[in-house]
């Protein structure tokens, strides 16, 4: 059929007749029922998840948590929901919840999940088998795919208000319902970072960017397994797209190049901080790039493993009683290391390194920084510690 000869085009159909349809909206009896609780509660916690991307939606969320004084949680995997420096934000974005998150949520008396990833997960991380006493009140459409396809769902988390919704859509109507409330928040102090080594590693990854994109609009696309939330601040909806989902590998690269291609011209840069083996199993999107001239940085912290598979094989390694020296077979990509600076240019891009040292960190990211604004795709190679420690 694909190489059949092709007769009349055949007529457009008419776009005004194919629009989408307009956000579904709660009931007011149940907008009116999550309202009180939120309203009459004492510890009340927000956990900010799959939120709006529009500057108004970010807003409207800010403005619901200062107006209950309400506590915010957000996770790593999504796209940045509110702002990581505010005065309400509880706790770096993470994977799952940090020590004073989880305590935090075990002792509020109303949850609002906004759509926030695995509900039923993130409670069992604070109440682990034991009731659930805060109030749950679920805004998300997640419950539109236990009934699809595959049928595929997280655990079903206890809930008491579900409101069948996208954020977008329930928030403002939340954000006009509610009463502020004038008591304090009960925001966790988080413990501070430990100083960065002396050596190239995550931390020192996250202060030099931090040096060389002030006054700079970045958007990330991706961050490293280990990467510790706190290293970064988000402050605008597109600061950070979230992680791909599905539990995929080799997609960072892509991202990358489609976000670069997406703010081509808009003043906000894509920046990828890429595993070593997620950017071996992609990087072929760098030509792409290069090709099409998409200015984007990737800065690959390269451990020369694939670290979370060899950590969790000297896991198992101890838990069978096998040799834990044995942990790197088929995980350690060293001896030779792969010269992914080489694997840069030889498809078009400027590519840097390998850096090794500490004070070469920050020049390197100026160096990408400057190629990009000359329209150039550019890849850091970063030999980091090879730790899986938060910390470094």
């Amino acid at each position: 059929m694909q190489e059949e000869k092709l007769g009349p085009l055949p007529d457009l159909p008419n776009p005004a007749r194919h629009v989408p349809p307009p956000a579904a909206t709660p009931s007011a009896g149940q907008l009116a029922v999550a309202a009180h609780l939120l309203s009459s509660a004492k510890r009340p916690v927000i956990l900010a998840g799959r939120c709006s991307r529009s500057v108004d939606g970010w807003n409207a969320c800010v403005a619901l948590a200062e107006k209950l004084n309400a506590p915010v949680c957000t996770n790593i995997k999504l796209a940045t929901a509110f702002p990581t420096d505010h005065r309400l934000h509880a706790a770096p974005p993470g994977v799952s919840l940090t020590d004073e998150a989880r305590a935090m949520v075990r002792e509020a008396d109303v949850v609002l999940s906004l759509d926030y990833l695995d509900l039923g997960a993130t409670l069992k991380q604070a109440f682990g088998d034991k009731p659930v006493t805060a109030k749950v009140i679920q805004v998300s459409v997640d419950q539109y795919s236990h009934r699809g396809g595959s049928a595929d769902h997280f655990g079903l988390p206890p809930i008491d208000v579900y409101l069948m919704c996208e954020t977008d859509a329930v928030v403002p109507l939340l954000l006009d319902a509610v009463t502020a409330r004038a008591t304090p928040a009960n925001v966790p102090v988080a413990p501070s970072l430990k100083p960065a080594p002396d050596a190239v590693s995550l931390r020192g990854v996250g202060l030099a960017l931090e040096e060389a994109t002030k006054g700079v609009d970045v958007c990330y696309t991706r961050f490293p397994l280990g990467w510790n939330g706190a290293y970064t601040h988000f402050r605008h909806p597109l600061d950070y797209i979230g992680h791909d989902g599905g539990a995929g590998v080799g997609s960072g690269p892509g991202m990358t190049v489609g976000a670069g291609l997406a703010l081509k011209g808009t003043g906000r840069i894509a920046v990828g901080l890429l595993g070593n083996g997620d950017f071996l199993m992609g990087n072929t999107a760098v030509w792409t790039a290069a090709h099409y001239q998409i200015p984007c940085l990737m800065i690959v912290c390269n451990n020369r493993s694939f670290y979370n598979d060899e950590r969790h094989q000297g896991n198992m390694a101890t838990h069978r009683g096998r040799p834990v020296e044995n942990c790197w077979i088929g995980q350690r990509i060293d001896d030779p290391p792969v010269d992914i600076a080489a694997m840069a240019r030889s498809q078009g891009a400027v590519g840097i390194g390998p850096v090794e040292k500490m004070e070469d960190i920050l020049p390197a990211i100026q160096q990408g920084l400057a190629a990009m604004r000359a329209g150039t795709p550019c890849v850091i190679d970063m030999h980091v510690l090879p730790g899986y420690d938060t910390q470094v």
